[in-house]
């Protein structure tokens, strides 16, 4: 009789189509469940603070998901290349299966893994779980990567459609007398004193269970909405799914097919699609956080960082309505409206003339749904130094925009009520001024590349 399986789980945080489960599953033998908490592996970024409380109800769900089937949850803390074969030595495993992942430092780990493991003579497998199509499947016509969003979608509808979802196990085998587990709640992954998660959870409701009714209430009636009003940050036109796609408690898979079959798509499906794009792109650019993708933006003359400046921006008191509403959402939900995230991030950088890793650094904190590759992705876009990136001289203008989305007013009387005062608040910087700075900088930026590019030798 063989040993058990370990179903080494990470942002897969669900039952339903996934893979590696049904692997264990299938090979007939027992099934231990295992999450690790890997927080000093090298590369590997710790989550923010709103990441930590969404993956720690996200988990309690998973474990009573897996109590009811007949498995439990295994959760051990520490470098996962250590822990995973530590877990499998002591519980005598004969095979470990995990859904990959596309980040660098986390390639750099399961590859490690995977070699080490083998040599002690268990069966390894991964398998595709978090993206439609694998970043090594789509390529231009030369063999290179796309940088540019519509020609990468494209060809992405060119292969063979994303394969069908897996059925949900109703029974799991699991393993009678699991290896020992670390008690949840001694991760410290709830914010304490202060406990200021009280808006996260009057919005969310963690867990695979919340997020396939969500999914089924956006099929059945807000996406008739969503083409119109997707913009307008108070309609309330949003999926609303990206924190469950980022945690995995939902695949792409299931909800491309889930979409298709309620006879919708068009836009929604497309931003699923630019979701892969900034997959694909960390595959190919691992420092995408750190490092501008275009490596012209390393010219690009930041003035010295004005702390009392990106601290008003953290705490939505720039003087600007938009800006202000979009800031304290995000404080107070975890979660921004996606146009807004635009108009905030677009202030940041082109009028505060904050770097841009400032700003992905603070939503990475406080996002629920910030993933390793959407933040920095999307941040580099409206900087103008990623993929596909917005072009340099697009400088939201708040105002403009408030008036464009939320010509009524709702959604900055819900966040920041002040700024529909009779007596307007005074920005913290001259939006006119600024802009003209920011478009001074840029051009200092296309001079350098240029005579880069015409020097000799």
């Amino acid at each position: 009789m063989s040993g058990p399986s370990i179903v080494w789980l990470r942002d897969d945080l669900r039952l339903a189509d996934n893979p590696a489960l049904r692997a264990a599953i299938d090979r007939g033998e027992r099934v231990i469940c295992l999450y690790v908490l890997d927080e000093e592996s090298a590369g590997i970024r710790p989550l923010g603070g709103a990441a930590r409380w969404w993956l720690h109800h996200s988990l309690e769900s998973l474990a009573s998901g897996l109590r009811e089937r007949g498995a439990s949850l295994v959760l051990r803390r520490g470098p996962a290349e250590r822990v995973v074969r530590e877990t499998a030595r002591d519980a005598a495993a004969s095979a470990v299966f995990w859904n990959r992942r596309y980040g660098g430092p986390e390639r750099t780990v399961d590859t490690a893994l995977k070699t080490a493991l083998r040599a002690n003579g268990v069966e390894v497998a991964s398998f595709a779980a978090s993206v439609l199509f694998e970043p090594w499947t789509v390529k231009t016509g030369t063999g290179a990567h796309f940088s540019v969003y519509t020609p990468f979608w494209n060809a992405c509808l060119r292969l063979p459609p994303p394969r069908h979802p897996l059925s949900e196990p109703h029974e799991i085998a699991g393993e009678p007398r699991p290896p020992a587990s670390e008690a949840l709640q001694d991760w410290g992954l709830l914010p304490h004193r202060p406990d200021w998660a009280a808006g996260l959870r009057e919005r969310w409701e963690p867990g695979e269970p919340a997020a396939r009714r969500r999914l089924r209430e956006f099929l059945a009636s807000d996406i008739e909405e969503y083409d119109r009003a997707r913009d307008e940050p108070a309609a309330g036109a949003t999926s609303l799914l990206s924190p469950r796609l980022r945690w995995g408690e939902l695949s792409p898979h299931t909800v491309w097919h889930e979409t298709i079959a309620a006879g919708r798509g068009g836009r929604f499906l497309a931003e699923l699609g630019w979701r892969e794009f900034a997959w694909h792109t960390l595959f190919h650019f691992p420092d995408l956080a750190s490092k501008n993708l275009r490596p012209q933006f390393d010219a690009f003359p930041w003035p010295p960082l004005r702390p009392d400046l990106l601290r008003a921006w953290h705490e939505g008191r720039t003087g600007v309505a938009l800006v202000d509403a979009g800031m304290r959402e995000l404080w107070s939900s975890g979660f921004m409206h996606n146009r807004v995230r635009m108009v905030a991030a677009s202030f940041l950088v082109k009028n505060l003339l904050i770097d841009w890793r400032h700003g992905e650094e603070w939503f990475w904190d406080t996002l629920v749904d910030a993933d390793a590759a959407s933040n920095p992705f999307n941040w580099q876009w409206v900087a103008g130094s990623g993929a596909d990136a917005a072009p340099y001289f697009r400088v939201f203008n708040p105002d403009l925009q408030a008036k464009k989305f939320d010509a009524g007013g709702r959604y900055v009387a819900k966040w920041a009520p002040e700024h529909l005062s009779h007596e307007p608040l005074e920005p913290i910087v001259n939006l006119a001024e600024t802009r003209r700075a920011a478009l001074d900088a840029y051009a200092h930026v296309t001079r350098s590349a240029r005579n880069a590019k015409d020097a000799p030798g």
